[in-house]
């Protein structure tokens, strides 16, 4: 037995609260998701000048838009005058400006004030103090990450979470997944704690009871102590298995950088602090978490191609299905685990198994960003 009273083959889970109280999840956005970097949106969905997105970036709204330079640049989606809520829409496009729904204060596509009533009479109001406040962002795999921090951390801790999981940043950027193109986009509205999603998808203990068609076509996850791949080693297809596709037939056109070595091979890593990717022969699967509430998490998932194939309209729905059905089975479980989070008998949590104790190392990691936080 450990010194936790457990067998030396069981560690513990986070207790029942850390996934229902508001109070803690409110820490979380605070020191997580407005902290770190976080994965915004694709850069693509930003095609020209004035076309905007707005997200959810921990308890924050926040603007994202390409700017008359071609560059991208984020803001908190408020109204320097009186805090009213700037863009609305989830999306859309301006021609030259966003004009505030309220009092009409409007700011071009840098942030900069340029007109407001009365602004001539007010010839001490600067048009740059009270402009947008931005954000940071960076690109990087064809997305726009943002961080809300005054003092964001070196973006290249992103870059090296991802070689921690791979082994090398080659790995990943062999891919090309900038230049690839969204063939499909699903967004999930789960009633369930983030965390569950992450530790859902970091493990595959429970690939051979709800992924039959996954364990299908990798057969080393129905073995859940075999399936170690969140350390990225790479899934073999099974023998039979042409593609990564609903049915195991053939999949498209393989992306031309993945080497022999990474073909016939699904990829999966965790980039902290919400995203999932995988990686295989003809395409990559981006998911990207929004957490909006103790107990719901919105993700928006990317299947992407190369672009000759989502040009030419080729049929991406068999690749599209399979993992669509994974997430809908990993959803479903996450959605039965969340009601018992308040249960008495998850007050002080559940265990992990062996195959699931690189899991504990997730929990530190939050646990850690939160003691972190009370210091300050």
């Amino acid at each position: 037995m450990t010194s936790t009273g457990l067998p030396e083959s069981l560690i513990a889970t986070l207790p029942g609260t850390a996934y229902t109280d508001p109070g803690i999840f409110a820490r979380e956005q605070e020191h997580i998701f407005e902290a770190m970097w976080f994965c915004a949106v694709r850069a693509a969905d930003l095609a020209g000048p004035g076309a905007f997105r707005t997200v959810q970036v921990g308890r924050e709204s926040i603007l994202l838009t390409r700017a008359r330079d071609q560059s991208v640049r984020a803001f908190f989606n408020v109204c320097r005058h009186r805090g009213a809520k700037l863009c609305t829409q989830e999306s859309g496009e301006v021609k030259r400006a966003f004009q505030c729904p309220y009092h009409a204060w409007t700011y071009d596509l840098t942030g900069k004030l340029v007109a407001a009533p009365n602004l001539t009479k007010m010839p001490d109001v600067s048009r740059t103090e009270y402009g947008l406040a931005s954000v940071a962002t960076r690109e990087w795999l064809g997305y726009v990450w943002v961080c809300l921090a005054e003092n964001p951390p070196p973006f290249d801790e992103v870059v090296q979470d991802v070689v921690a999981r791979l082994g090398d940043v080659d790995s990943i950027e062999r891919y090309d997944v900038e230049s690839l193109e969204v063939g499909r986009r699903i967004v999930y509205d789960v009633k369930a704690n983030w965390k569950l999603i992450v530790e859902n998808f970091m493990e595959c203990y429970h690939c051979a009871t709800i992924h039959p068609e996954l364990t299908e076509v990798l057969p080393e996850f129905a073995d859940g102590y075999a399936a170690q791949y969140y350390v990225g080693h790479g899934a073999e297809f099974g023998e039979d298995v042409q593609g990564f596709t609903v049915d195991g037939s053939e999949g498209l056109d393989r992306i031309p950088g993945v080497t022999e070595d990474q073909d016939r091979r699904y990829y999966a890593i965790t980039v902290r602090p919400q995203v999932f990717i995988n990686l295989v022969p003809d395409h990559v699967i981006f998911h990207r978490m929004y957490p909006v509430a103790p107990d719901r998490t919105v993700v928006e998932c990317d299947w992407l191609y190369l672009k000759h194939v989502v040009d030419s309209g080729k049929d991406v729905s068999r690749s599209v299905e399979l993992f669509d059905r994974v997430n809908r089975q990993d959803f479903d479980a996450c959605e039965r685990c969340q009601p018992a989070m308040n249960s008495r008998l998850y007050a002080k949590g559940g265990v992990l198994v062996p195959s699931e104790h690189h899991i504990g190392e997730f929990h530190t990691f939050v646990q850690e960003r939160l003691n972190a936080g009370r210091r300050e």
